[in-house]
């Protein structure tokens, strides 16, 4: 006979705990990845993956002021020109990373819906040159 049948089911219960704890955290989180001609794969996935989500980022955008220069055929003659632009917002923007990326690329994806979708959030460069 257990002389501890309350010790047996706290084991019981934490051992199940644990295994519901792996299962729901289990395939969620950022991973990298590279972009393929085909699509994307992952580094900890051995299978490529043709479905997946690019991030869009709506918002607005703030372009600083700057100076422009440059040179003009104006009537058959060569002008040189400056172009000097105030700062601008323009509003209804959409960064559309999806077009931006090429084979090779590499990327930062995030899974969502417990791991069943994968979301490409940008693309990740070495901090060195």
């Amino acid at each position: 006979m257990n002389k501890d049948p309350y010790g047996q089911l706290a084991s019981s219960l934490y051992a199940s705990l644990n295994k519901q704890t792996r299962q729901a955290v289990g395939g969620v989180g950022a991973v990298l990845g590279t972009i393929t001609s085909t699509g994307l794969k992952l580094d900890d996935f051995k299978h490529e993956l043709q479905d997946y989500m690019v991030a869009e980022l709506p918002g607005l955008l703030s372009l600083p002021p700057y100076t422009a220069a440059g040179s003009a055929n104006l009537g058959g003659q060569q002008q040189d020109m400056t172009f000097d632009v105030e700062e601008h917002e323009m509003e209804d923007t959409l960064f559309q990373l999806g077009k931006g990326l090429k084979p090779g690329d590499r990327v930062l994806a995030v899974r969502v819906n417990s791991g069943n979708d994968v979301v490409v959030v940008c693309k990740v460069v070495s901090s060195v040159g």
